[in-house]
C-alpha cells in the first residue's frame, strides 16, 4: 500500500461519511407507482449483476407487505470461496443512527428530554458555554449541529491515504467522551443550526452520552432493552468484543485502490464507531426494525412526526433530506425513508415505504473500491449502478425501474463513496 498524499475533495469525502439523493433534473412528471407483488427473477437477476461487476458478495431481503424474497450472490470470504447467505450477521454502521434517535425520541416522548432545550442543559462539562447554549438536542440528531466529524482526527493517516492508524489502533479501546471531545476540538463546519446541515459522526456520540445522563444507564443497554428488544430483533446487538456475533461475511476494504488485495477489516473493537455506528445486525431484521418504527410500535406519533422532519444536509459529497435519525429518498416510484451505513469494509443500506410495507436491507462486503481522478474527485464504479438497478427493482418493481431508468437520468440513491461510518 503507497501512502502517498489523498487528493483533498477525496479526502473531505471519505472523512464525511453520507448518502445523498442524487436524483437528476428532468425526473419523471409524474411518479411511478411501485408495482405489487416481488419479480424474485428480476430480483435475483439483479443481485447477481451486482457481484458480476466486481462485489464479492451481497446478501439482501426485500418485502411487499407479507410476501418476502431473499437472496445472496457472492462469497463471504475470498480465500476459501465460503459463499454469502441471506441471514449474514452485518456492521450496519450509521444505520445506528436510527436506533439512537429513536431511544432519545422516546425519552422525549416521556418529557425527559426536550428536542428545542440547549445541549449544555444535559452534558454542560462536555460542551459548555455559549456553544452548549446555542446547540440543541435536535440540531444533534439532524446534524446541525455543525460539529465536526471525529473520524480524521481519530484516525490522522485515513488524510493521507494511508490505513496505518487504523491498523495502529484495531484493538484500541476508545472512550465515547474522547471522541466527543475530538469533534468538538475540531473548527466547526458552520454556526448552529444554519441550513444546509453538515452531517457529523460526532452529533451521535454526544446524543448516546445525553441519553446516559438523562436515564442513568448507559447507552448501549438502553438502546438494546428500549428499541432493539422492544421491536422484536433476535440478531441486532452492540457487539462486546471486537469479533461480529454469529455467521459473518469477511469485510474487504480497498480505500479506493490504497489497499491492493483488498484487506479484511472484520475483527476490530467496534468503540470507535460507538453509538454512532457499532451496531450489527441482519437485512431481516432492519426490514423489521424500520417498518415497527414507521407504523408507531416504537415511539409515539408525535414523535415520530418530529422524526420525519426533514432538513438539508451535506454528507459525503451528496445533499440529502434528514430528518431526526432518518431520511427521505425520493425515487420516481415516491418516498422512502431509512438509512444507509458503512464501516470498514462493510455497507448497508435500508430503505422504506412510509407505510413500512415495501422494503429493502441489502449488505455488501467491500468498499472504496471506486477510483479517484486527477481532481480528486470519486469515480463511480460499475457496482454502484448495479446496486442501483437492484434497488429500484425492489422499490420499485421490474417495470416501474425500467421505466424510472427510461425517464430519468442516471442517479445514484447515495454517493460514490460510503466513507468510515458512511450512510448518511
Amino acid at each position: 500500500m503507497t501512502s502517498r498524499r489523498f487528493p483533498t475533495s477525496a479526502r473531505r469525502a471519505a472523512a464525511a461519511t453520507a448518502m445523498g439523493a442524487l436524483l437528476a433534473a428532468g425526473a419523471l412528471a409524474a411518479p411511478a407507482e411501485a408495482a405489487g407483488g416481488l419479480d424474485r427473477q428480476a430480483l435475483r437477476r439483479t443481485l447477481e449483476a451486482v457481484h458480476d461487476a466486481g462485489m464479492f458478495g451481497m446478501y439482501s431481503e426485500v418485502r411487499d407487505g407479507s410476501r418476502t424474497w431473499r437472496g445472496a450472490a457472492g462469497v463471504a470470504d475470498v480465500d476459501t470461496g465460503r459463499p454469502v447467505r441471506p441471514d449474514l450477521v452485518h456492521r450496519i454502521g450509521s444505520i445506528t443512527k436510527t436506533f439512537v434517535s429513536v431511544a432519545i425520541l422516546q425519552q422525549a416522548g416521556r418529557g425527559a428530554v426536550e428536542l428545542d432545550a440547549p445541549v449544555g442543559r444535559y452534558l454542560p462539562d462536555l460542551v459548555p458555554g455559549e456553544r452548549g447554549q446555542r446547540i440543541t438536542v435536535r440540531m444533534l440528531l439532524n446534524h446541525t449541529s455543525h460539529i465536526a466529524d471525529y473520524i480524521l482526527p481519530a484516525f490522522p493517516s485515513l488524510g493521507e491515504g494511508s490505513t496505518r492508524s487504523l491498523d495502529d489502533n484495531r484493538f484500541r479501546r476508545f472512550a465515547p467522551e474522547d471522541l466527543a471531545r475530538m469533534g468538538l476540538a475540531a473548527p466547526p463546519t458552520g454556526e448552529p443550526g444554519a441550513a444546509p446541515g453538515s452531517y457529523s459522526n460526532t452529533n451521535y456520540v454526544l446524543a448516546g452520552l445525553l441519553l446516559e445522563k438523562v436515564t442513568g444507564q448507559d447507552a448501549e443497554d438502553y438502546v438494546t432493552r428500549e428499541v432493539i428488544r422492544k421491536a422484536g430483533l433476535r440478531h441486532t446487538s452492540f457487539p462486546r468484543t471486537p469479533h461480529i456475533p454469529g455467521p459473518h461475511s469477511k469485510a474487504y476494504e480497498s480505500w479506493y485502490g490504497f489497499i491492493d488485495p483488498p484487506r479484511d477489516y472484520s475483527v476490530y473493537d467496534p468503540s470507535w464507531a460507538s453509538t454512532a455506528g457499532a451496531v450489527t445486525s441482519t437485512m431481516d431484521d432492519l426490514n423489521r426494525f424500520y417498518r415497527a418504527l414507521l407504523r408507531g410500535e416504537l415511539v409515539g406519533p408525535a414523535q415520530l412526526a418530529e422524526m420525519q422532519k426533514t432538513v438539508p444536509v451535506l454528507a459525503g459529497g451528496g445533499r440529502i433530506e434528514y430528518g431526526l435519525g432518518i431520511y427521505a429518498l425520493d425515487l420516481p416510484c415516491g418516498r422512502f425513508w431509512g438509512h444507509d451505513g458503512g464501516v470498514f469494509g462493510m455497507a448497508t443500506q435500508s430503505l422504506s415505504s412510509p407505510d413500512g410495507a415495501r422494503q429493502i436491507s441489502f449488505g455488501v462486503n467491500r468498499t472504496k473500491y471506486q477510483t479517484v481522478d486527477e481532481n480528486g474527485h470519486l469515480v463511480p464504479h460499475a457496482i454502484d449502478y448495479a446496486q442501483v438497478d437492484h434497488l429500484l427493482v425492489a422499490l420499485c418493481g421490474d417495470a416501474g425501474a425500467a421505466a424510472a431508468k427510461a425517464a430519468t437520468a442516471p442517479f445514484l440513491p447515495f454517493p460514490a463513496d460510503r466513507g468510515p461510518l458512511g450512510g448518511s
